[in-house]
Order: structure tokens, then sequence, then C-alpha cells
């Protein structure tokens, strides 16, 4: 069950570690390329203020965002601003997304994202976490994938897990973590409840991935390319674009 309280608070929390980091920059550094391939620091910057403001939309039934095409283009015209105006955008989004969710009363609504996906509202806070988190990693000015929380790693991993479970374009596989937990993903065998009730167990998947958890989400996140991690059973998959 989602715990968007939590999820706000740790929201919080990141935004002030992003913010903090990123004032140490100046002008110069965030006109940089940033670990994201055809993105500035800056761009990075924008997207996340935008991004912001585009899930205040999503709490009060508006859509994410006006297209595909205005999104970008709010994100190339903001991009070039000024390392004090790109920091009070973040920081004015942000407080604007948390004013919203303050006051949003129906958590177990479904709401629309981008590209026709759709979510429980308890699932947004989560989201612009994930959102806050790995931006700070593309920055790339000294926050790893390492330096990640605990709690925010496993669960972005079972997230990602999750999402790619079932795609026809990923292999059926299991992600081994450090404590020897597995986690399904790709195109696995749907099993009814019927057949559960039978107790038919769907056979393993001959392909498994495991490592260090930084590593593994690096590879789901699509920011590394798996060759830190072991493969049993095949290469390591590449997987679809988030």
């Amino acid at each position: 069950m989602m715990d968007h309280a939590h999820d706000l608070a740790s929201v919080r929390d990141a935004t002030e570690r992003l913010l903090t980091a990123a004032a140490e920059l100046d002008n110069a550094r965030v006109a940089e390329p940033s670990r994201l391939p055809g993105w500035t620091r800056g761009h990075i910057l924008a997207h996340l203020a935008r991004n912001a403001d585009a899930l205040v939309n999503v709490l009060q039934g508006r859509p994410m965002y006006a297209s595909g095409a205005a999104r970008d283009a709010d994100i190339e015209r903001d991009a070039p601003r000024a390392l004090d105006v790109q920091l009070a955008d973040v920081r004015d989004s942000a407080d604007r997304f948390q004013e919203t969710a303050s006051v949003f009363a129906d958590w177990s609504r479904t709401v629309e994202l981008r590209n026709g996906v759709t979510d429980q509202a308890a699932r947004v806070p989560f989201r612009r976490w994930i959102e806050v988190e790995l931006h700070h990693v593309d920055l790339g000015i000294g926050y790893d994938l390492e330096d990640l929380p605990e709690e925010f790693t496993q669960r972005e991993i079972d997230f990602l897990a999750a999402r790619f479970r079932g795609h026809p374009d990923v292999p059926a596989l299991l992600i081994k973590q450090d404590d020897g937990s597995a986690i399904p993903s790709g195109a696995v065998e749907s099993v009814s409840a019927d057949q559960l009730a039978s107790g038919y167990e769907p056979p393993l998947p001959a392909l498994t991935v495991s490592g260090h958890r930084a590593d593994l989400l690096g590879w789901l996140a699509g920011r590394r390319d798996g060759s830190a991690l072991h493969v049993e059973g095949g290469a390591i998959p590449s997987l679809p674009p988030l």
C-alpha cells in the first residue's frame, strides 16, 4: 500500500538535497552537458520544475502536459536560464506540488499521466520522488546511484521490474539482489487464479540478472549498461526506453 504522506516528505527531503548541491554550481557549469545525452544541466533543472507543475495538473484533473511538443518546447525555453533563476523555479514549483498534494483528498482515484499511462493518485508522490532522485544523479555533480536512499533504491527496482513484467520486448528473467531475493520481470508466464488454486507453479525463467542494487537500478532505469551485472542463461537484455 502506498503511503503518500511518507513519500511527500521524502520528495521534500530529496528536493532540498538537490537544491543544496546545485547551488554550488555557477552559470557556466549549468550550461555544460549532463549525464543525459543531448541535455545540459539546465535542461534537467528546467525539466524538474516543469514536471512538478505537470504533476499538479495531474492531481487537479487536467492533462499532465498540453502535448509532448509543448513539454519539450518548455524545457528548451527554460534550459538556458541563469542558475539563480533555475533554482528559484525548481523550489517554487516544488512548493506548488507540495501545497497541492497537501489538500488533495481522493488518493484512491485513478489519474492519467503521459502517453495514456494511468496510475493510482497515491503513487504520484513516489513518481515525483523518482524524478528528483534520478535527475539529481543525472546532473553529474557528485551524487551517484550508490548515494540514493536504500528505501528508494529498493522501491524503484521493484517498480521498474513490475513495469517491464509482461513486456513482449523483454525476455522472461529473474532479477537477483544482494540479499538473495529474486524478482521476476520481462515476458513472464501469466498464471490464472484457477491455476494458482490448483497448485500450479510456472517454471522459473532461464535468464537471471544479478548484482549490486545500484547497478541493477542503473540498468533498469537506463543509467548504466549492465556490464557490471552477472548474467546466467544468456546475454544482458536491451531494455525499452522508459
